[in-house]
């Protein structure tokens, strides 16, 4: 903040005073966006307690989602004990998650927190996304209470994961709600009862689906054709027979994850239904399957193709399990035949541990220029071949990688000693490979290691700044990202 002071008896320009910028001087209506780019409920509640202006700007976002999931076993501090007593903030809420456990395991000590909930939840006009997740197998009627208690709110989404089945009275309540534009159902127990009676409300909204179910009784394609602006659609259970004529009706649908049973096997995997000139053009798909050889489920790599004949694909992702040791390895030539369509879109090569070659992966680089992101398995006598094997991906930007070292000499192929230790100048070397590199986030092992550009301050007077390259290192998440 800069103040203008001027001295009429001087022949020279005015002075400029400067004092320290205090939030008085921060307007208030550029607080909720830089806020709103805050993540973590801590640094909220740090802001509420900065000045009664921050105050009003951060207690919305600290209430716009609750989720009452366990995260302490000894003290449980469930959010509709404050909007009992503040029923004010009840208008923030926007999404909440609840689940059996909480109501379960804090009974014998707060025997009212059912009720409480339902109370603080009958408050929350502006509620748009309700979560429910129970693992037990013991099946009450809380799901359906809470079901009921929100029918006349705004509601958008519906998420529901539960072990057990959720009852008949349960479906009927769901079914009352229209509207939607998301519904995310997994059970895996009880009858498969779906959408029946229910999609046909929901196709003038619906853009998100996610089912899991334990069998599909009624044809899944008849259901799914009644909601035709589907988007988003995420299928457990349903039969990879079914897979090509249920897209056939969603030529609005981007995304698509689904299973591929390692048994099946069909009439040349539904040809007439695949090749329909009606079809989506996918953006990213994403299929999870298991085998019990390395070769892959019978199939596999001539199904994902069919697909996606339509040229636009972004994002690949494989999730591949084998039974015996070893990982799924992809011909070359399925490499070669997705890059006929789809060479000129694809951007993320996501396959986990699924095997690929040094060739396979150069061929990778080649075919497809505009390659961001790839992940696999692959097998390599030192860390020049790995850097050889992606030197034409001018835009890679993250390299994941489970690599098993061989040696290249068999004679010393028990030899421990010599495999290479992949560290942190190893990372800055490939991140620098050229001038025009774009790669930043590279794991090869059990680190991760991410780099950019930072500008230094000089220590020193009449020393100019300068731009250097730091790497920095963490260990790399060691699950399945599903």
């Amino acid at each position: 903040m800069f103040v203008v002071s001027h001295d009429p008896t001087s022949r020279y320009r005015p002075k400029l005073l400067f004092r320290p910028l205090s939030l008085q001087d921060l307007p208030a209506d550029i607080l909720p966006p830089i806020l709103a780019q805050l993540s973590d409920r801590a640094d909220w509640h740090s802001c509420a307690l900065v000045s009664k202006v921050f105050n009003r700007v951060a207690t919305p976002l600290l209430y716009r989602t609750l989720d009452s999931r366990i995260i302490s076993k000894s003290v449980v501090h469930h959010p509709s004990a404050t909007l009992l007593k503040r029923p004010e903030y009840a208008q923030y809420v926007r999404r909440v998650t609840e689940t059996g456990a909480v109501h379960r395991c804090t009974l014998p000590r707060y025997s009212n927190i059912t009720k409480d909930t339902l109370e603080a939840l009958a408050l929350c006009k502006n509620l748009e996304s309700i979560t429910w997740i129970d693992d037990s197998s013991i099946t009450d009627s809380t799901l359906l209470s809470f079901i009921a208690v929100i029918r006349k709110h705004p509601l958008q989404e519906i998420n529901i994961r539960t072990h057990s089945d959720l009852g008949t009275a349960v479906w009927a309540e769901i079914h009352n709600h229209v509207g939607l534009r998301k519904i995310s159902i997994w059970c895996m127990e009880g009858p498969p009862r779906v959408l029946q009676g229910w999609s046909a409300s929901l196709g003038d909204t619906l853009t998100h689906l996610e089912l899991g179910v334990s069998a599909y009784s009624y044809p899944c394609s008849d259901l799914l054709s009644q909601l035709p602006k589907l988007k988003d659609l995420r299928l457990k259970g349903a039969p990879a027979t079914m897979i090509p004529t249920i897209m056939a009706y969603l030529l609005d649908l981007r995304s698509l994850d689904t299973e591929y049973p390692g048994s099946y096997s069909s009439r040349r995997h539904g040809d007439e239904d695949i090749h329909r000139p009606a079809f989506p053009s996918l953006r990213e798909l994403t299929v999870r399957t298991s085998s019990i050889d390395s070769f892959g489920p019978l199939k596999l790599w001539g199904w994902i193709r069919a697909l996606v004949p339509k040229p636009g694909l972004e994002t690949l992702k494989l999730h591949a399990f084998t039974i015996n040791s070893g990982h799924t390895s992809i011909p070359r030539m399925f490499i070669l035949d997705l890059a006929v369509v789809h060479g000129e879109t694809l951007k993320h090569f996501m396959v986990g541990e699924t095997q690929l070659t040094l060739r396979d992966i150069e061929c990778l680089c080649t075919k497809f220029p505009k390659l961001e992101t790839l992940v696999c398995s692959t097998a390599s006598p030192d860390i020049q071949s790995i850097t050889d094997s992606i030197s034409v991906a001018k835009n890679l930007q993250t390299l994941r990688l489970h690599v098993q070292w061989i040696p290249n000499d068999l004679s010393i192929a028990t030899d421990w000693s010599t495999v290479p230790d992949f560290t942190m100048q190893h990372a800055t070397n490939l991140m620098l490979r050229t001038d025009d590199s774009k790669l930043r986030t590279i794991a090869i092992g059990s680190t991760l290691y991410t780099g950019k550009w930072v500008l230094e301050e000089p220590g020193k007077e009449n020393v100019e700044s300068k731009l250097t390259f730091q790497v920095m290192g963490e260990v790399a998440e060691d699950r399945w990202q599903t």
